[in-house]
């Protein structure tokens, strides 16, 4: 050990998060020993925050401290068209490029059988039980465009079509600004499979 143990513990924990290693862990440490006290409160009641006032939305599984989430509250969104998404972040991704305009279903992770995910580890049934609560017309699926992701659009799709609704997936190929010379095979393919009419 070569600090004190207080000291040595904070280290263990901050180096126990995604991306912090041993050396970041330590910067931080000592970051946080020379600060103020203001701030090491409000940093610990943040922390704290975080844990127990954040809850799921009961109508999309969206992050939120209040219930229905403000997304789901706001009215001026298209009530007919839910845009499915994996993660909460990846919703606030597609929010900021376009928003105010879709409400959302978050499914807190796709169908992974090698991880020993189903179906049944994220929120399938309550999208489809939504879709018919709610009067749904459009699904977009908007999961990555990698196996997992495709697997689960796939899966989405076939648990749906019995429903009278547009299914969509969100398209995936060439970045705008990207040269062909330099991108992968699949996503010439897949741009190429997705292109539309001029």
């Amino acid at each position: 050990m070569f600090y004190p143990e207080p000291i040595e513990r904070l280290i263990e924990n901050l180096s126990r998060l995604p991306g912090i290693g041993k050396k970041t862990a330590t910067r931080l440490s000592f970051f946080i020993l020379n600060s103020k006290e203001s701030f090491i409160n409000e940093l610990s009641k943040s922390l704290l925050d975080v844990k127990s006032r954040i809850k799921l939305c009961s109508i999309c599984f969206n992050i939120t401290d209040i219930d229905p989430c403000p997304i789901c509250c706001d009215e001026r969104r298209d009530r007919h068209t839910v845009c499915v998404v994996e993660e909460s972040s990846h919703m606030m991704v597609i929010e900021s490029s376009n928003p105010g305009h879709y409400r959302y279903h978050i499914l807190h992770g796709v169908i992974n059988p090698i991880e020993g995910i189903g179906p049944d580890e994220v929120r399938i049934k309550e999208l489809k039980e939504r879709i018919i609560r709610e009067g749904i017309r459009e699904v977009i699926i908007a999961t990555n465009p990698n196996m997992e992701g495709n697997t689960t659009a796939h899966y989405i799709s076939e648990i749906l079509k019995s429903l009278d609704i547009k299914i969509t997936r969100i398209a995936s190929g060439i970045p705008i600004g990207g040269d062909i010379v330099y991108i992968d095979p699949l996503t010439i393919k897949s741009s190429i499979d997705n292109r539309k009419n001029l």
